[in-house]
């Protein structure tokens, strides 16, 4: 009873340390996410598409208000931790998307102190050095300051149980199938299937050497068949909570997503003394010094400071660099925890295994490597709070629990910076009003399930919205809305949504004649993506008889009410979309292949198209382009060089949906030089489709 009445004290001191930080002691405040901008209007997005049932696992991943007319299809966007998403969702449609953010967040600090308690108490810490270093994980800067935007960072109650369970496979020698220790085990894989990547790559790894450990130790069969139970089910689990980036992609073939090299295993990469150097927010500027200097003087500016461990953290390391000094000296075993700090610095920091990875094998998937700081963090706490309770065993209570308040006091102080300063807040407060207000003007002057096309026109996910734009900024309307439909969301370099930019690339007339065609009740503009603030869209549109207009009070949403046709068509796109094998656009716009190129079309219509198709092709030396639908040859031409070659296709068909051609070089591409994108086999100058009959 006493364990249990210890941990929700824990529980209860996380809450209201978070809500003090926050200030959410009002209804009102809990109202207000704790960010509204850039990638955590993304989460927020997510969360809200979650409620509408988007976020099942082995469904395809769909948004039906976004991406109009035909939907945001996000199966080749992974996103973790579903089970979690699919919790809030379930909280969106009870309380609103911000309550369900702010709760989601008050959860990840709480159960990351709870699962730190949890293993402490495994460990036989005394209960105050487990609620001690339970209190200081939760408040880790490289966790608790990654906030809604890297929401899914923030859920880090996996790493002690995951912690823990290679511990147990690795050197218990209790281990058995049916105890604590398995199920501990086979749970922690769970959780880390279903989480982050990054952790649980990093999970794998540790995991790996423990198995490994016992492969060769040979003396405990029962730990080396759970360690390799637990990291099947943990990729199993991983695989199956994705499964629609397999199972149901529709482009195979397109462009990745997210786009990664080699260089960003180097700027996000693992920098050892970024776990020493506080932030430049830092309450005592003192500290704040260096991080400013650190600022200044650094050449690579990646996820700075969010690794640092914190004044407890660089002692707790201190301390175990000591000991694992002393023990080689002596020829005894090294702690657990400097082997595991020691490979995982070996494998993310900067030179080291990650860009030997990246650089020969071409994994460059997982980037940003600086992540592996929390593991450490937790390792390094683990450590030093074990050896305090060790080294107070003998003290009385009291002096153990107020040394145990002092150190935690002081990692507190360290570790939580000021809260935000009140102008902050009320300009947050004045644009989530304003921002429901629009939401309320806009579903009172639409009908249910209305489409509205979203200016300018910017891809999904992580591209770069133009001018003073904000990341994910176009899902604001959607958040504040539960009946209409949105352009905004429709995935990057796909033919599905290739027509957006067509549209965006119009004059104004041809641009409301065509929305109106496709059914489109208002034209949506944020000011903020215009050289101009789109006063000369706005005027050209206003002259067009286009005067209806809804403004918010800040100014920055302009939504034009436009007039949809009764039966109206679906988008059909005038050109080719490019895929993976492509270069981006040159200045003289030309899309360079570096190998075979794959191009798309997407027909939205249930029988097939007629079209001609126009190719106009360079090269960089003399060879034969063949167009192909799949094994089939469609059509081959001479290419001699740098003056464009037409190749025409009359009457190609068009089959529903997504339609994959492959233009083939009878040469092999050629290197013109040393920078990027020099590698080229051919060229597209133009790539235009004309309707004939659908």
């Amino acid at each position: 009873m006493a364990a249990s009445w210890r941990a929700a004290l824990l529980a209860l001191v996380v809450g209201l340390i978070w809500c003090a930080h926050y200030d959410r002691w009002t209804a009102e405040a809990w109202q207000v996410p704790t960010e509204y901008t850039g990638d955590a209007s993304e989460v927020l997005t997510s969360m809200k598409a979650a409620s509408e049932g988007a976020m099942w696992p082995l469904r395809p991943k769909v948004v039906d208000r976004l991406g109009a007319p035909f939907g945001a299809h996000w199966n080749a966007y992974p996103i973790p931790d579903k089970p979690v998403m699919l919790v809030l969702g379930a909280f969106v449609k009870r309380l609103g998307v911000f309550v369900a953010a702010n709760l989601g967040m008050l959860f990840a600090t709480v159960s990351a102190a709870l699962a730190f308690y949890f293993v402490g108490r495994w460990l036989r810490m005394r209960w105050e050095w487990a609620a001690a270093g339970a209190l200081l994980y939760a408040f880790t800067y490289q966790t608790f300051h990654r906030g809604l935007g890297h929401f899914s960072l923030t859920l880090s109650w996996t790493i002690p149980l995951g912690l823990l369970a290679v511990w147990l496979v690795a050197r218990s020698r209790r281990l058995e199938w049916r105890t604590g220790g398995a199920i501990i085990c086979l749970a922690a894989a769970v959780a880390l299937g279903f989480g982050n990547p990054y952790y649980l790559m990093f999970w794998l790894q540790l995991m790996g050497w423990a198995v490994i450990a016992q492969w060769l130790d040979r003396r405990r069969r029962a730990n080396l068949s759970i360690g390799l139970a637990a990291i099947g089910i943990a990729a199993a689990v991983f695989f199956a909570s994705h499964l629609e980036v397999w199972v149901f992609i529709q482009e195979p073939e397109a462009s990745p997503l997210l786009a990664r090299n080699y260089g960003g295993t180097e700027l996000y990469a693992l920098k050892p003394v970024e776990m020493l150097i506080p932030p430049p927010v830092h309450r005592w500027d003192a500290l704040a010094f260096f991080g400013h200097r650190y600022a200044r003087w650094t050449l690579f500016r990646g996820e700075g400071f969010l690794p640092y461990l914190g004044l407890v953290g660089i002692a707790g390391l201190l301390w175990l660099g000591v000991v694992t000094i002393r023990r080689l000296l002596t020829r005894r075993p090294v702690p657990g925890q400097a082997l595991t700090i020691g490979w995982l610095v070996a494998y993310a920091a900067m030179g080291g295994v990650t860009n030997v990875l990246a650089l020969i094998l071409g994994f460059q998937v997982f980037r940003a490597t600086n992540r592996a700081a929390v593991f450490i963090s937790a390792l390094v706490l683990f450590f030093l709070f074990v050896r305090l309770s060790r080294v107070t065993a003998r003290w009385p209570s009291w002096g153990r629990r107020g040394l145990a308040l002092a150190v935690v006091s002081l990692g507190l102080l360290d570790q939580v910076p000021k809260s935000g300063n009140r102008e902050d807040r009320a300009g947050l407060v004045a644009q989530l009003e304003s921002d429901r207000k629009l939401g309320v003007d806009l579903e009172a002057a639409l009908p249910d399930g209305a489409m509205i096309f979203q200016l300018p026109v910017v891809g999904f996910p992580e591209e770069r919205p133009p001018h003073q734009l904000g990341d994910y900024e176009l899902f604001r309307p959607y958040l504040m809305t539960e009946t209409l439909r949105f352009s905004y969301g429709a995935v990057k370099y796909r033919a599905r949504s290739r027509w957006q930019q067509e549209v965006e690339a119009a004059p104004a007339e041809t641009m409301v004649r065509r929305l109106e065609s496709y059914g489109f009740s208002a034209l949506y503009l944020n000011r903020r993506g215009f050289a101009d603030q789109a006063e000369g869209l706005l005027g050209e549109l206003r002259e067009l008889g286009y005067g209806r207009q809804i403004v918010r009070a800040l100014g920055q949403q302009v939504v034009v009410l436009l007039q949809p046709a009764a039966r109206p068509t679906k988008p059909l796109s005038e050109g080719l979309s490019f895929g993976r094998t492509w270069y981006p656009r040159t200045p003289d716009g030309i899309r360079w292949a570096f190998d075979d190129g794959v191009v798309s079309y997407f027909n939205p219509y249930p029988v097939p198209l007629t079209a001609d198709l126009l190719i106009k092709l360079v090269a960089p030396s003399e060879r034969e382009v063949t167009l192909r639908a799949g094994s089939r040859a469609l059509r081959t031409v001479r290419v001699e060089g740098s003056e464009p070659v037409e190749l025409r296709l009359p009457n190609i068909e068009f089959q529903p949906g997504v339609n994959v051609l492959t233009l083939q070089s009878s040469e092999p591409p050629r290197r013109l030089g040393s920078g990027r994108y020099q590698l080229r086999t051919f060229g597209v100058q133009e790539a235009r489709v004309r309707l004939v009959s659908k």
